[in-house]
C-alpha cells in the first residue's frame, strides 16, 4: 500500500539515521513499540519532555515511561532491587514497565517524572524501538501518541489522526502486536499492580512467588494511566450490555451475536489477545464512521481481558448511568 503520508518514513537504517539526529535536536517523533506507539523524546531534556507535554495537552502531574535498551542504560538513572531483576530476566524485554525509585543522580528530566522521586521504566520489544534506542545515547520518554485521555494510536497512520502535521516525524513498524499498554509494577515497596496489561498478575506472582497488591486509587499519580477518564474514543460508552440502539455501535465479542450493520466483533473465535489488539482499532473506526455511542457487550474477565476491561471501565466513566 501506498504511503500518502508525508511524514511517516519507513524504518530503514536511513530513516533509523534520520530518527536519532531528529530526538538529538531536542524534536519529539512518533515511535512504534509492541504495546502501542509512543510520543518519543530526549528522556535526559527538558525541552524534549516539555514538548511532548505541550502536544499531548497531558497535565503536568501525569509522568512518562522512560524507555531503555536494556539494563546497563539504567542503572546511573534509578534504584534496581531483587524484584525488578527477577522480572527483568524473564519478561524483558516486553509490554512492562517498572516504577522504581530515583537516582539522586539521575539525568531524566524533572518533568517526565512530574518532579517526584520515582522513574517508570520499560524495555520496549519492538524491533523498530530497540533498533533506535540502541543507536541513541539517551533513554526516550515515550508515552503513548495520542492527545491525553484519548485513545491510543496502534499504527503509522493513527498518529496522524490524532496530531496531524504537529508530529514531522514517525516511523512506521506496522499495526502492534498487543494493541494495549504495557502493564505498570510498582516495586518501589511490595509489588503493586498499577495499571493491567497482556503480562497477567498471575505470571507476575509465579515468578516472584509473592503476593500481588492492587492499586488503581493513588493519593500521588506516579504512572501513566491513572486519570478517572481515559482511552476515550470522545463518544459515550456503555460496558456490558446484552443489546444495543439501532443507532448506536455495537461492539461484540464472540458468535452469540448477530451481525449487523452497527455491530463491530472484536473476534469471533473469542479470543482475548484478537479482542485486545482489535479494541483502539474498532473504536477509531466507529468513530469515524459517525456513530454517536458505542455499546459493548461483557467481556471476560480473565487473562487480558482484565486489562481490556480496565481500559472500557475509564473510557465510559464519563458515561456511566
Amino acid at each position: 500500500m501506498k504511503n500518502i503520508y508525508l511524514n511517516i518514513y519507513k524504518p530503514n537504517s536511513k530513516s533509523l539515521k534520520k530518527a536519532k539526529k531528529s530526538l538529538e535536536n531536542n524534536n519529539v517523533i512518533g515511535l512504534p513499540t509492541e504495546t502501542v506507539y509512543g510520543l518519543a523524546g530526549n528522556a535526559y531534556s527538558n525541552k524534549s519532555v516539555k514538548k511532548i507535554f505541550y502536544l499531548k495537552k497531558r497535565p503536568a502531574f501525569n509522568p512518562l515511561i522512560i524507555h531503555f535498551e536494556n539494563l546497563n542504560d539504567l542503572k546511573n538513572d534509578v534504584v534496581v532491587n531483587d524484584s525488578f531483576i527477577k522480572l527483568y530476566k524473564i519478561l524483558c524485554p516486553g509490554p512492562i514497565t517498572f516504577i522504581l525509585k530515583k537516582n539522586p543522580n539521575s539525568k531524566i528530566s524533572k518533568f517526565a517524572c512530574a518532579k517526584g522521586g520515582t522513574i517508570a521504566v520499560r524495555f520496549p520489544k519492538h524491533p523498530v524501538a530497540r533498533k533506535l534506542l540502541k543507536i541513541l545515547k539517551v533513554p526516550l520518554a515515550a508515552p503513548s501518541a495520542n492527545i491525553s485521555s484519548k485513545l491510543s494510536s496502534t499504527s503509522a497512520p493513527d498518529v496522524v489522526d490524532e496530531f496531524g502535521g504537529k508530529i514531522k516525524f514517525i516511523l512506521d513498524g506496522g499495526r502492534c502486536k498487543i494493541g494495549l499498554e504495557s502493564t505498570i509494577i510498582d516495586l518501589t515497596g511490595e509489588p503493586t499492580i498499577l495499571r493491567q496489561g497482556s503480562i497477567t498478575t498471575g505470571r507476575i506472582k509465579k515468578i516472584l512467588k509473592k503476593k500481588i497488591n492492587f492499586n488503581y486509587k493513588l493519593k500521588k499519580i506516579i504512572s501513566p494511566g491513572h486519570l478517572k477518564s481515559h482511552y476515550s474514543p470522545g463518544i459515550p460508552v456503555y460496558m456490558n450490555r446484552k443489546t444495543s440502539n439501532t443507532d448506536e455501535a455495537f461492539i461484540t465479542f464472540g458468535k452469540k451475536f448477530k451481525n449487523a450493520k452497527n455491530t463491530f466483533n472484536l473476534s469471533l473465535n473469542g479470543n482475548l489477545n484478537e479482542a485486545a489488539n482489535n479494541l483502539y482499532k474498532t473504536m477509531r473506526k466507529i468513530k469515524k464512521k459517525r456513530f454517536n455511542s458505542i455499546s459493548i457487550c461483557k467481556i471476560p474477565n480473565r487473562g487480558i481481558g482484565n486489562a481490556i476491561n480496565e481500559r472500557l471501565k475509564k473510557a465510559s466513566y464519563k458515561w456511566k448511568k
